[in-house]
């Protein structure tokens, strides 16, 4: 397995996620977007960040 983009394992290596009610997110701690976008362009410490990629996961 390429250590580097982690396809095989079906989500981005390197990448960690805690919302669970997300459809990206594989259960654990992974993300399973094929990739991601995070903003605002504005923000100037990490509370100011959000993860662009979320989608609610309507099942929950």
């Amino acid at each position: 397995m390429n250590e580097s983009n982690c396809r095989e394992c079906g989500h981005i290596k390197g990448v960690s996620c805690d919302v669970k009610n997300c459809v990206h997110h594989d259960g654990e701690t992974h993300c399973t977007a094929k990739e991601i976008s995070v903003g605002p362009a504005y923000a100037v410490k990490g509370s100011d960040t959000v993860c662009a990629t979320f989608k609610p996961n309507k099942t929950e």
